[in-house]
């Protein structure tokens, strides 16, 4: 797989970083494969079961998460399929208990090389560990138990990761057609995509619910919205006619539908969420642009 230069996908709060959520950039070898490793501390506030919730957007990655129960020395281990809508999720935490969470983001297109199984029919699910990454599990389930850094942590899960390259599921049709999702900005017609691909559109399909759990139109959609987003963050003040004109949208209001669509909020009440967590607040924009 071609190392990925362009296109890094954004959470709904990407400014966040705190006792409870922060990201750690894999290794060099692995971050044509792995978005980010994160990790957080929840602590029970002694009033009977209490949580949190917090939105979350389709971000075209899956994550393998760990919650190891400090109190009771248990592990719960999940992993969650490629989303292709945004939700509100819920973290109880239970009286008196502090839990620390360790979990990977994969790319969803990368993933199937550590895999064991499918991932068909996984879209916004959520399932056993085991199921599909069972080998990893069997490594790592008792070495988080141990204590240790979180640099230990992620050496220790990089080093197995790279030995599964070796013998892991690679699909050349389908890194080449995510390659062309991502140069063209998820604005590439299906027809061209399975063209350059060399393959049906049909085949592609069925290559694409395999590996990824989703079909390559619905696929790019995705990376479409995720583009917009990091414009949307990024810029100092986002041009909503040229974010029209690059990502192939009809007019700005089919831009607008689109985003608040996959993020269930307009673009001004989505970058103040995602500003709230920087010390200072955006600065003033001119007319006609977008806050």
């Amino acid at each position: 797989m071609k190392a990925n230069t362009i296109y890094r996908p954004l959470t709904a709060a990407p400014f966040r970083h705190s006792a409870s959520y922060r990201e750690t950039e894999p290794c060099q070898m692995l971050r044509p494969y792995v978005r980010c490793f994160w990790s957080g501390e929840e602590k029970g506030d002694g009033g009977g079961t209490a949580g949190t919730s917090e939105i979350v957007v389709p971000d075209t990655c899956v994550d393998i998460i760990y919650r190891i129960d400090r109190t009771d020395n248990t592990v719960i281990a999940r992993f969650n399929g490629i989303n292709d809508r945004s939700f509100y999720a819920h973290h109880a935490r239970q009286t008196g208990h502090e839990t620390e969470v360790f979990a990977i983001r994969f790319y969803a297109w990368s993933a199937y090389v550590f895999s064991e199984d499918s991932f068909s029919g996984t879209v916004n699910g959520n399932y056993d560990v085991r199921e599909r990454f069972g080998w990893l599990d069997r490594e790592l389930r008792t070495r988080l138990v141990w204590p240790g850094t979180l640099t230990d942590k992620i050496q220790f899960t990089e080093k197995l990761l790279m030995k599964k390259l070796n013998t892991g599921r690679h699909n050349e049709t389908v890194d080449g057609a995510i390659c062309g999702i991502l140069s063209h900005y998820g604005t590439l017609g299906i027809a061209r995509l399975s063209g350059e691909s060399f393959v049906s559109g049909r085949h592609l399909e069925r290559l694409f619910q395999e590996y990824i759990g989703m079909s390559p139109k619905k696929l790019s959609n995705l990376v479409r919205y995720q583009f917009l987003w990091n414009d949307i963050v990024r810029q100092r003040y986002f041009d909503m006619q040229d974010a029209v004109y690059r990502y192939g949208f009809t007019d700005e209001a089919h831009l607008m539908r689109e985003f608040k669509r996959y993020h269930t909020m307009n673009i001004r009440e989505a970058r103040k969420a995602a500003f709230q967590f920087l010390p200072e607040q955006p600065i003033p924009v001119p007319p006609g642009k977008v806050e």
